[in-house]
């Protein structure tokens, strides 16, 4: 079992910019008090193909 404490300060976003996005992610900004993730997953890694980046702003 992992314990990980976080102290939180206050925070301020001016803005994000997401480049690509993972088959398996999690993003997250604000407070929560537990994270709970899980996977399966039954087709071979040699099936899935690459994960595509997000379009830029200029595409």
């Amino acid at each position: 079992m992992m314990i990980f404490q976080v102290v939180n300060k206050e925070i301020c976003i001016g803005s994000i910019r997401t480049l690509a996005v993972a088959s398996s992610s999690l993003f997250l900004v604000g407070d929560t008090h537990s994270i709970n993730l899980s996977s399966t997953i039954d087709t071979p890694p040699e099936s899935v193909g690459p994960v595509a980046p997000l379009p830029t702003e200029e595409e």
